[in-house]
Formats: C-alpha cells, structure tokens, sequence
C-alpha cells in the first residue's frame, strides 16, 4: 500500500512539472516578488491579486526542477481564496512539514500539498520544494526585494 501512494505522489507531481498551474505572467498583480535557488538554479516570480485581504489570484513564470515547478504550482491553486492570515498558517505547516520540525503534521490540513513530504528525507531537496513558500512568506509581507534559499 506505500508503494502505491508513494507512485501517487510522484504522478502528481510530475503532472505539476508538465503541467504547471497558473503559469503566467499576471499584469495587474498587486505583489511580485523573485525568488532565487542558486544550489539547483530554481528562479521564479510569483504574482498575486489581493482584495479585501483574500488572494484573489495567484500566478508565477519562472523555471526549475520537477520539485520546485511542482510546488509553486499546487501552491498557487491552493492559495487562491485564502486569506492573508490563512496563506500565513499553510506556509507555517508547509515549512514544519518539509523541514522535519514537525514529525504529526496533520497531512489532511495541506491537501494535495502532502505529495511534498516526503522532501524532509533528501535535505538538498527541501530548499526546492520550500523556494515557493518563502516568496510568498515575502509578497505577503509586502517584501519587494529578492528572496534567495541561501
């Protein structure tokens, strides 16, 4: 039964890799930030729309490994209509959950954003999967400076 979920989980995010979500260029984003891997030359900006708080849409052009593509994808569907406070907390559980910080992280609080766990086991992977958190961490604090993992 691992073995099957595990495959799940490396479809999805070869789905993500080949087809990202909401790859595009957003013209009238509210924030824009850069984000930088210089240890696996992941590069990306992320676009957001914001009204009233909520995160209208969330867009990001750029380009990486299957890892970093994947996890920027899902985490800009996920994100569209959440709240700031809410993109806050999924960033938090994110971190603790690819970071190791946490060993009982709820699985089913993340979504589809659990296909990522398993990054906590290849250390040199996690600054991939976390590379799309971090920016966002910054575009939600309106930070308009580049984001680097290193």
């Amino acid at each position: 039964m691992f073995e099957d979920l595990r495959d799940l989980y490396q479809e999805v995010i070869f789905d993500h890799n080949r087809n990202p979500r909401n790859f595009r260029v957003m013209d009238n984003a509210d924030r824009k930030v850069e984000g930088f891997n210089p240890l696996c030359g992941d590069r990306l900006t992320l676009f957001l729309k914001l009204q009233n708080n909520v995160i209208e849409d969330a867009s990001f052009q750029g380009s990486g490994c299957a890892i970093s593509t994947a996890s920027v994808s899902l985490m800009t569907d996920i994100i569209k209509g959440k709240t700031e406070r809410e993109a806050e907390d999924l960033f938090e559980i994110f971190h603790k959950m690819t970071t190791g910080k946490e060993e009982e992280i709820q699985l089913e609080a993340v979504g589809k954003l659990a296909v990522l766990a398993g990054v906590r086991d290849y250390p040199a992977r996690v600054k991939c999967a976390t590379l799309a958190w971090h920016t966002l961490d910054a575009a939600l604090k309106n930070k308009n400076n580049s984001i680097s993992t290193e």
